[in-house]
Parts: C-alpha cells; structure tokens; sequence
C-alpha cells in the first residue's frame, strides 16, 4: 500500500499544480476575460469609424464644426489606433511570459524526474549487487542456436 499513497500524493500534487495553472490563465485573460476583449475592441472600432467617417463626411460636405482644428478627428483615431496597438503588445507580452514559466515549469518537472529516475537506478543496482558495474561487465551473453 506504500506505493499506492505515493501514487495518491503524486495525484494531488497533480491536482493543484493544475488548479493553480488555471487560476493564473484566468489572470492573464484567459476564458474570463473574453467578453471584455470583445467589448474593448468594438468600442476602439466603433470610435476609430465614426472618428474617420465624421471627418470624411466634414471634409466632402462642408460641414464645419466650430472650434475644431480640421486633422484633429484624425489625429484622435490615430491615437486610439496606436493605444490598441499598445495594448495588444501588452497582452502578447503577458502571454510570452506566461508561456515561458510553463515551459520552465516542465523543464524543472523533467530534471526533478531524471534525478528520480537516476536515483531509482542506481537503487536497484545497489539492490541487485551489481553497483559500480556497466551494463556489459560480467554478464553472460547467451549463446546462438545457430553454429
């Protein structure tokens, strides 16, 4: 039964390694933060159209609006461009990190278990007498039945 509550602590440490992932991708937007996004891109979209479509319609019409300089629409929906794509940039970088400490995260996972695994070998060579030798040293080869 030792080795069934190993597998049991191995579980649960399974268990909230996974919830704690979950919990971080809810930080960095993950499902949560869907309908958010798509309620800040409409309004920069909506913004961004009607600051051109404003100042199209003021420049073919003729409209004149008082104590608006004539680029300022322009200028305006730029900037909410350049701020999109600031954050945009912002997002991807909080991605790239997230992305690198899973990565790091199963590095250290790997090395933990080829430590194990290393420890675990040497174990049973120690259990089988056989600590300190290779695996061709002193082990008979059987014979072909042909010849």
């Amino acid at each position: 039964m030792d080795e069934m509550d190993v597998l049991r602590e191995e579980l649960e440490h399974y268990k909230a390694e996974k919830e704690r992932i979950r919990d971080i991708v809810g930080q960095i937007g993950g499902r949560t933060g869907r309908r958010r996004r798509l309620v800040i891109n409409a309004v920069f979209l909506l913004l961004v159209v009607t600051a051109f479509a404003v100042d199209v319609l003021r420049s073919v019409a003729g409209w004149s609006i008082p104590h608006l300089p004539p680029l300022l629409l322009l200028e305006i929906a730029v900037l909410l461009v350049s701020l999109k794509i600031i954050w945009m940039i912002h997002t991807q970088s909080k991605v790239d990190h997230f992305q690198f400490w899973i990565l790091n995260s199963i590095e250290f996972q790997i090395n933990m278990l080829s430590r194990r695994i290393g420890d675990l070998s040497q174990a049973v060579q120690v259990a089988n007498g056989t600590a300190g030798k290779s695996a061709g040293d002193g082990a008979q080869q059987p014979e072909s039945g042909t010849g």
